[in-house]
């Protein structure tokens, strides 16, 4: 069973999206499994290598993170401010190094 998710892009992933046309809000249904930001990202065709982070219900996260159905979504691009990286968690959450520290 598939379920809607609600998925936003900010910054230039939002301009992007306009100039293909395509609207920054979307809904997808997404399996009962979820699917990973990385997969949502390459499905909703945006450039990957702009993307620094996702929230998650209000939490960042890497790309890797598994997105549920009902989860509340945004990608978040390179070139957030630098002390607003530190407070939103942008810094910590694409830093292999605490990847490495924490498996």
């Amino acid at each position: 069973m598939k379920m809607t998710t609600h998925i936003r892009m900010f910054g230039f992933l939002y301009t992007y999206r306009k100039k293909q046309g395509q609207p920054a809000s979307v809904e997808l249904q997404l399996p009962s499994e979820g699917k990973t930001a990385l997969a949502i990202a390459k499905e909703l065709e945006l450039p990957i290598d702009i993307i620094e982070a996702v929230f998650c219900n209000n939490t960042i996260y890497s790309l890797d993170h598994q997105i549920m159905p009902g989860d509340k979504v945004a990608f978040v691009p390179h070139g957030t401010p630098g002390p607003h990286r530190f407070c939103l968690g942008i810094k910590q959450a694409g830093d292999p190094k605490k990847k490495e520290n924490a498996g």
